[in-house]
């Protein structure tokens, strides 16, 4: 897949051994990088060590519902830790854009004529009305060739594609090897969009949700975008996201940025993921390894030699309290460091 990158500079970042830090649960552990990646630790010979004097490390984070063009914050992004997020619509210019983190872009949403949101919020390019199943089809392939590795499709608000325009915009993305992601609310949109073949929801419905729908996008080839606090966490969206994660669905954290200001991690966003039951350890899954898995970002939410070296420090034990993935002490990408403030008097880097 195509991911938009413009982390610079990775190579030139000195080698670095952060040594006494902790995994996730408590095991001790030592962070070998050179240019800009993870190794072995006999790569990280004769270089001198930061000592991490307990701390916790986890790998760098993915938002998998952004938009970037509405609220341009990938740098304080990329300073809080978040390396990888999935843009769920942006004017089709933006897809030829640099980004200074790894982002999965869908461009403008695949919409009726007269459809959400063109004529609202995103009049100005963030919808692209298509009439027909072969104008979706086009479409499609014109997104594809832009840059385009995903295909947003609004199923409410206002008149939405028929059946067939549907199906075919569905089946022209997966063509391209493209997740397809809906823009469906409530029982109705979510089980079209099931029916259809979509990949993932790009929120968590806010209306009240069968028993069908739930057992819809529980099956294990697809996902669901929690943004629980971009919606005000409502009684019937907190209630589908709880039964869906009982119905062992995939849930992706994600906070719809540019209608959600927090540029960062959301701690909200993870309170409420605990709220509805997921533990600790799904919390982490739900930006690093899941998303990872779901949108085939390769080396993201690991530590594997030859991964990219994206790292958080953590004071305490996120699988004791996750919401602390939005204090981290230190932010390392490419193995560089970036915020949010130095390690402590024990850190003996200059970077």
């Amino acid at each position: 897949m195509l991911l938009l990158s413009l982390l610079t500079g990775a190579h030139a970042a000195p080698p670095l051994h952060l040594a006494n830090g902790r995994r996730p649960g408590g095991a001790t552990t030592d962070v070998h990088i050179r240019e800009g990646r993870f190794v072995d630790g006999a790569s990280s010979e004769g270089v001198s060590p930061i000592d991490l004097a307990g701390a916790f490390v986890v790998p760098g984070l993915v938002d998998s519902h952004v938009h970037l063009t509405f609220w341009p914050v990938a740098e304080q992004l990329l300073d809080a830790g978040v390396v990888a997020a999935v843009d769920l619509a942006a004017p089709e210019t933006a897809l030829a854009s640099p980004a200074p983190l790894q982002l999965l872009a869908s461009g403008p949403m695949l919409t009726a004529t007269g459809g959400y949101p063109t004529t609202s919020w995103g009049r100005d390019g963030y919808g692209l009305e298509v009439g027909d199943a072969d104008a979706a089809k086009a479409a499609v392939d014109r997104l594809h060739r832009a840059g385009a590795r995903i295909a947003k499709i609004p199923l409410d608000r206002g008149p939405s594609l028929d059946a067939p325009t549907l199906q075919a915009a569905v089946e022209q993305a997966h063509a391209h090897g493209m997740k397809v992601v809906a823009h469906a609310m409530n029982d109705d949109t979510a089980l079209r969009a099931a029916a259809a073949g979509v990949d993932v929801l790009a929120h968590t419905p806010v209306g009240p949700m069968s028993d069908e729908a739930v057992a819809a996008w529980a099956q294990p080839h697809r996902a669901v975008i929690s943004t629980l606090t971009a919606f005000g966490a409502s009684d019937d969206a907190v209630d589908n996201l709880r039964r869906l994660h009982q119905a062992h669905a995939r849930i992706l954290y994600g906070t719809d940025l540019g209608n959600r200001r927090v540029a960062g991690v959301d701690a909200e966003e993870l309170r409420l993921l605990r709220q509805v039951g997921l533990s600790p350890a799904e919390i982490l899954a739900s930006c690093t390894t899941l998303p990872a898995e779901v949108w085939g970002l390769e080396g993201i939410g690991s530590f594997t030699p030859g991964a990219p070296a994206h790292l958080l420090v953590l004071p305490s034990d996120p699988l004791e309290d996750p919401t602390v993935l939005a204090r981290p002490r230190a932010v390392y990408v490419h193995g560089q460091r970036r915020g949010p403030k130095p390690l402590g008097p024990r850190d003996t880097s200059k970077d």
